[in-house]
């Protein structure tokens, strides 16, 4: 019998792919949700909330390893430090941590958020690993499409993005569940850097539109930061293979 992996956020982006990987390596897997599911292709589904704490201590009992995907626009602090305390009353014996790259730099509250959610995971006592990745394109092509719905394209000035696939991501994190604890981990990020004026303007192209564009501003430590480039990958980073444009067309083929 394998050990039993417990995946949270397994029904997400990310989670679509990663959950496929980890079965195809022969792992039983077990899937923290909201909502009740059906289980099928093997996957057991669980019922329980992270922010709540309903459901996590049920979930969590006999599972070896943890693979934490789960996050949203607020509480993911809350969420994992949950999840960690459970995890290291139950016995676990590695817990693997998706962040975002400048967690420890951009000083903005989602960004101070996933810091403290590496630190409850890291404080925890159960040998972890945890891999900060950039945005992925599925989150970069919807913040071009709400732009390109505006009469005119804002452009804030300096900032810039290295988006991964979501394809590849979920590689790395398979990897890194099925392999030993390795604390912080070299960060993840696309194959090229671009500012958010030429990632809107590809998405434009390809879409067969126009839009004026307006310089803007970020204003006070946010604003440095993102001129700073604090938002992108270490030195040593990792690199994914799947570009921008590559995704862009997939998604957008047909669709003009």
């Amino acid at each position: 019998m394998t050990s039993t992996i417990l995946i949270t956020g397994g029904t997400g982006t990310l989670g679509r792919q990663v959950v496929p990987l980890l079965r195809g390596a022969g792992r039983d897997l077990r899937v923290l949700s909201r909502g009740s599911r059906e289980p099928g292709d093997g996957v057991a589904h669980v019922t329980g909330d992270l922010l709540t704490g309903e459901g996590v201590e049920a979930a969590v009992a006999g599972a070896e390893v943890v693979l934490h995907l789960a996050g949203g626009a607020k509480g993911d602090d809350v969420a994992t430090r949950t999840l960690a305390e459970a995890a290291a009353r139950a016995g676990v014996r590695h817990l693997v941590y998706i962040s975002v790259i400048g967690a420890d730099r951009v000083p903005l509250a989602w960004f101070r958020a996933k810091l403290a959610a590496e630190q409850a995971v890291e404080g925890s006592g159960v040998p972890w690993t945890t891999l900060r990745a950039a945005q992925f394109h599925d989150l970069v092509l919807m913040t071009v499409e709400k732009m390109a719905k505006l009469p005119v394209l804002p452009v804030p000035g300096g900032l810039r993005f290295e988006p991964v696939d979501a394809a590849d991501v979920a590689g790395r994190l398979a990897g890194l569940t099925l392999g030993d604890p390795a604390g912080l981990v070299p960060d993840l990020a696309g194959p090229r850097v671009y500012t958010l004026g030429e990632l809107a303007g590809s998405y434009l192209r390809a879409r067969g539109r126009r839009r004026l564009r307006v310089p803007v501003r970020i204003p006070g430590k946010p604003g440095r930061a993102y001129r700073a480039g604090d938002n992108l990958a270490a030195q040593g980073a990792d690199t994914g293979s799947r570009t921008w444009e590559e995704f862009l067309v997939e998604r957008t083929a047909g669709g003009r």
